[in-house]
């Protein structure tokens, strides 16, 4: 099958052109007229991911490799370690990054990992009504996506309709309607802008709250490819964090 006809696929379910201008989503690595004979999905790239992969592939990742041109490639770097496997391997990359959480992921994880009833959507961010105390609601948020602590700020004993865009999505601050945001990658400045604007937050952390991607995209393209004798292997990289409680022995 031609790398083409899943791109253009892609780009008929999530246009690349949604992206930020700062974004680098699209075909990354390959050519558009290469034939591809297994197709992996993955939030991100690794080495023991792209290891596993056979020859001839394509792999589709919700960050892209490469975000800012490359002056030099000295196989020294995150990226450009990988790179070096991906045309060794000619394996071929298309990310889908701030294209598809546009078009498909905040919704699929509010409605389908967080079990919320999304109401409505503006841009990046999902609204949904909750209704619930803040506790019962932070506790069911953090149960759901299996985080090992939780990290919050608690503006109000009870949320009544709640924001949500995942990965880093702090920088919306400012276009928050609600009583509660849960995002990831929230620092301490973030948590101080919040306390002043009355905006309870809840952590939901980047990896866990991305790593849907797989089984989203695997969910869209899995007919597609039916049709033409392949099927989507979801193969996600590991979260880079480790994380332990108090008490813990940190192995």
């Amino acid at each position: 099958m031609k790398l083409k006809q899943i791109y253009d696929y892609l780009d008929s379910i999530s246009p690349f052109e949604l992206q930020e201008k700062w974004d680098n989503s699209g075909l990354l690595v390959g050519g558009f007229e290469d034939e591809v004979n297994n197709v992996y999905i993955s939030i991100d790239l690794d080495e023991e991911v792209l290891n596993s992969m056979e020859d001839n592939s394509l792999i589709i990742t919700h960050h892209p490799l490469i975000f800012s041109a490359l002056k030099k490639i000295n196989y020294d770097s995150y990226s450009t370690k990988l790179l070096r496997i991906l045309i060794k391997k000619n394996i071929a990359l298309i990310a889908m990054h701030t294209n598809i959480d546009v078009t498909h992921l905040n919704k699929y994880v509010a409605n389908n990992v967080l079990g919320l009833d999304v109401i409505s959507s503006e841009d990046y961010i999902c609204y949904a009504n909750v209704n619930d105390s803040f506790s019962n609601f932070a506790n069911n948020i953090s149960s759901r996506l299996g985080l090992k602590y939780l990290k919050y700020v608690k503006c109000s004993q009870s949320v009544k309709k709640v924001a949500l865009v995942t990965g880093a999505g702090m920088s919306m601050i400012s276009n928050v309607k609600a009583d509660c945001f849960i995002t990831g990658d929230i620092k301490y400045h973030d948590a101080m802008e919040a306390k002043a604007r009355g905006i309870s937050l809840i952590d939901i952390r980047h990896y866990e709250s991305e790593k849907h991607f797989s089984p989203l995209v695997e969910g869209l393209l899995s007919e597609y490819l039916k049709k033409n004798k392949l099927k989507a292997i979801i193969t996600s990289s590991k979260n880079p964090f480790t994380f332990c409680t108090q008490g813990e022995t940190v192995e």
